[in-house]
């Protein structure tokens, strides 16, 4: 659909699952998701500009369709700095946007945000950073059930030389926030945040709830055993140990590789 919408030189707005993305003349020129912080986030969070400017610029200008260049024409910010910015945003929305999606897409024709023309970007760059970032991720570690779930701490030991965006991340692991949630708390790029969640889960520091769920053992009542079952069972398990002395030298050499392997991931 996006491509069919980019060669028709469309304008409105492709709704998503996990977002937006808004298109005038067939190029892409604003994106949003719930995944990621908004580019008034990005933009306060880090200083660049104050609350009170941005809400100046959306009452005076968004009805308009101006409040990129209101900001610029106002003083308040310098023009590379909203593109860099936006370009940001634009691009950490739309891959969330693109991911895998249950829901059909729609395309409403002549919708435009209020944000404005800042530089549109073409569908065809999008797509490709979009892919270019899903192999990254399947790089650094190929399980993509941390970027969605509840993350929680293994309990492993936290390496001194961890790097600080990491730690900062690690920070806010409490065993309900998704990477999500994270990022809002930082007001931090979506994406960025799950290059560091996936290395974290890579280094076995952190995994997903529903994991540490799955791994334990269900608690069922044991019955009383009788005197022939539990002869039978002594049997039995003199037989297992016997059996397990045979083969330990072998099994301890198996578990010393894997376990070396495992660190070495």
């Amino acid at each position: 659909m996006l491509g069919r919408l980019a060669e028709e030189h469309a304008t409105g707005v492709l709704t998503r699952e996990r977002g937006v993305l808004y298109l005038v003349e067939g190029q892409v020129v604003h994106a949003e998701s719930p995944a990621t912080p908004g580019l008034d986030v990005l933009l306060t969070s880090r200083g660049a500009l104050g609350s009170e400017g941005w809400w100046e610029a959306v009452s005076q200008a968004g009805p308009e369709h101006r409040v990129g260049r209101f900001l610029v024409d106002s003083g308040q910010l310098a023009a590379g700095a909203l593109e860099l910015c936006h370009l940001g945003a634009l691009y950490d929305a739309a891959f969330f946007t693109l991911g895998t999606s249950s829901g059909p897409a729609r395309f409403r024709y002549g919708v435009a945000h209020w944000i404005g023309p800042v530089r549109p970007v073409s569908v065809d760059a999008v797509e490709r950073e979009t892919l270019r970032r899903r192999a990254l991720l399947h790089r650094i570690w190929p399980d993509a059930d941390s970027d969605t779930a509840e993350l929680v701490r293994t309990g492993r030991a936290v390496d001194a030389v961890l790097p600080p965006r990491q730690r900062t991340v690690l920070d806010q692991v409490d065993g309900v926030r998704t990477a999500a949630d994270i990022s809002l708390v930082l007001g931090r790029p979506g994406f960025h945040t799950l290059v560091d969640v996936r290395r974290l889960a890579a280094a076995g520091i952190v995994t997903t709830r529903a994991r540490t769920v799955e791994v334990r053992a269900p608690e069922t009542a044991v019955p009383a055993a009788s005197p022939v079952s539990t002869a039978l069972v002594s049997t039995a398990s003199a037989q297992a140990a016997r059996a397990a002395q045979a083969s330990a030298e072998p099994d301890v050499a198996l578990l010393r590789r894997l376990r070396d392997a495992l660190e070495a991931l």
